[in-house]
């Protein structure tokens, strides 16, 4: 009997969908997950009929699996994966390749590579975005490690991969752990564009009194503007227009208001801190997350400190897609993306991963969550100058936020008014009007910090370090 192509390991929902993927595309498959019973239940069903089939063991698994094997594993980040790698690794032999699918750290996935590639086996930290549907029909993948890893599956994720007009969304990303650094980003962004989108739905409902089915036509015309054109727009018009089958009403007023997540966003902020990058609308979305947690807390002081009535303001009609507000989301997903990119330009030199910018707004055109039209204009962007210090810097991004400023400054300013929280809109006219200002205040910082610490200070009319006696 011949031997798979392909293996996999772990059948969630993922797994399922990316193993049927690979066999639909001509790879014959053998998958393998910690409880048998579960990949009988999978050959009973949604793999009846197909090249798929399952192993009791992983050495049985192993054996199946034609040389060099190519493994993808599709198991919880951290120890699980480290224990899938401990057990399988006495089956394996020189050349073949493990690739985690998860949504593992970085830096262990950095670790990873180092060992597995002293034993003579191939590592690829890849990341997989697009959720359930697109890991069947064609996810974004991002995979790092070895360039001759790579080379080694090169041709499994391009045809498993979505397509775009211009070509396939997967592409070698870098060594190490790049390839999981551009997915944690990814959600980075991620995070961002949802309180966003999140912010502008709440304002059409608070100030606007719209019902669902209003919000989720503004949200159509938005997906159908260059601008604005996204996955994630494409399903809140779809959420905010869905009914609950109880009662008939909105679905989405049925809703607990607290935010779940799963720390990506987390890493992303972390890993902004630490290479010193600003990343405000994207902090703001992880911390609105953290503050819908404090539901209880939440109500309780909205007893004492009540949100006085406020009065209508503008934020346009539905007839023109509400101009105000449509150009104050235009921005905030411009700076979420803008300072998602800032991210990875600057990891690309302190980590040495010598990221492809134009290859990664290539790879995210399609089958993943940030899926935008805009990201053709990011592509753009990078392609005509690759060393952008910021996406601000590019002529196109800088006329939008030209033309469209005045109206973010006064819907966050109505809003603040009204007392009603826009954390990202509000920090993303803070980062633009930061980055526009050449003298900003830390003079007064940098003097403090010498009083209390004798830190020292540079000046602005002769070069040097200075120190001045504060406290004479």
């Amino acid at each position: 009997m011949s031997k798979a192509h392909f293996g996999l390991i772990g059948l969630g929902v993922m797994g399922e969908n990316l193993v049927l993927n690979a066999e639909r595309n001509g790879f014959s498959s053998v998958v393998f997950n910690r409880t048998y019973s579960k990949t009988e239940e999978f050959l009973k069903g949604r793999g009846l009929g197909k090249n798929i089939e399952g192993a009791k063991t992983l050495q049985e698994f192993v054996n199946k699996l034609e040389r060099p094997r190519r493994i993808l594993m599709m198991v919880k980040a951290g120890s699980p994966t480290d224990a899938v790698i401990d057990n399988i690794s006495e089956y394996l032999e020189e050349g073949d390749l493990l690739i985690d699918g998860g949504n593992s750290q970085f830096k262990d996935t950095e670790r990873r590579v180092k060992t597995l590639e002293s034993k003579s086996f191939g590592y690829i930290g890849m990341g997989v975005s697009g959720g359930a549907k697109g890991a069947l029909e064609g996810p974004s993948m991002m995979p790092g490690g070895t360039k001759a890893s790579y080379d080694a599956i090169e041709s499994l994720l391009t045809k498993m991969a979505a397509k775009v007009e211009d070509g396939p969304c997967v592409a070698y990303v870098g060594p190490g752990g790049s390839g999981h650094f551009v997915k944690t980003v990814h959600n980075g962004i991620e995070y961002g564009i949802e309180q966003i989108l999140a912010e502008a739905y709440d304002l059409m409902k608070r100030v606007k009194n719209m019902n669902g089915s209003q919000m989720s036509e503004v949200f159509g015309i938005w997906n159908n503007t260059d601008e604005l054109a996204s996955y994630l727009v494409e399903i809140t018009e779809i959420c905010l227009n869905t009914k609950d089958e109880i009662t008939g009403e909105d679905v989405v007023e049925k809703i607990l208001d607290k935010a779940g997540q799963k720390g990506t966003g987390l890493w992303t902020v972390v890993s902004a801190l630490e290479l010193g990058v600003s990343v405000p609308t994207i902090y703001a979305s992880l911390n609105a997350r953290v503050m819908s947690s404090l539901k209880d807390q939440r109500s309780e002081i909205e007893k004492t400190l009540p949100i006085k009535a406020f009065n209508d303001f503008d934020l346009g009609d539905i007839s023109n897609g509400m101009k105000p507000l449509f150009d104050a989301v235009v921005l905030a997903t411009i700076a979420s993306y803008a300072q998602g990119m800032d991210i990875l330009s600057e990891a690309s030199s302190v980590y040495k991963y010598d990221l492809n910018m134009p290859s990664i707004a290539q790879i995210w055109k399609g089958g993943c969550i940030i899926r935008s039209k805009l990201l053709r204009k990011i592509q753009d962007a990078y392609q005509k100058e690759p060393n952008l210090k910021n996406l601000i810097f590019d002529d196109w991004f800088n006329m939008e936020i030209s033309s469209r400023i005045d109206n973010l400054a006064n819907v966050v300013s109505s809003s603040t008014k009204a007392g009603i929280p826009v954390p990202c809109l509000s920090s993303t006219l803070d980062y633009l009007n930061s980055y526009r200002t050449n003298r900003l205040p830390q003079n007064l910082v940098q003097a403090m910090r010498d009083c209390f610490g004798s830190h020292t200070y540079e000046r602005i009319d002769k070069e040097g370090s200075f120190h001045t006696e504060w406290m004479k």
